[in-house]
């Protein structure tokens, strides 16, 4: 039991889980107010405004930094996990999004002209992030750390 008193006492376990699930509803919620639709795999999927993985890996990082201080260990592995996170969500999961945009109209065409893909599902387009998405993200994940660290002290 004290095991699972330490995880929802610990701000660097605590602060990204915030910043997850704090982005995941807004992203719920903005898809909701821009398209006027709900839909159930904006709640869990990736893509879309804010960043969840921007929220939440800038969660870590800032947790770590006022736990430990920018000298530590922590801090700097947090830091650089979080502009892998954030660069891969830009460059190469965008352009997966962007690909997967364009096969899937390839397919909605072919698929008019014969029933060679009429099986075939469409793939995911909501997999990366324009730079915005993950700057919001990051800034969300900031303000969630200190949020979270400050009440937890």
């Amino acid at each position: 039991m004290q095991f699972l008193s330490d995880l929802v006492h610990n701000p660097m376990i605590v602060a990204p889980a915030a910043g997850w699930v704090t982005a995941q509803f807004l992203k719920v919620l903005i898809y909701r107010l821009l398209n006027g639709t709900f839909r159930a795999d904006r709640v869990f999927g990736s893509g879309g405004m804010p960043s969840s993985h921007s929220a939440t890996v800038c969660a870590l990082a800032t947790a770590a930094g006022i736990e430990y201080g920018a000298q530590g260990p922590a801090f700097a592995l947090a830091l650089f996990f979080a502009f892998i996170v954030m660069y891969d969500a830009v460059g190469v999961r965008r352009e997966t999004g962007e690909q997967a945009k364009l096969l899937n109209e390839m397919m909605e065409q072919f698929n008019n002209m014969s029933e060679l893909f009429s099986d075939r599902e469409q793939l995911k387009e909501f997999v990366g992030h324009s730079p915005l998405q993950v700057l919001v993200g990051a800034l969300l994940g900031i303000v969630i750390a200190f949020v979270v660290c400050s009440l937890m002290r």
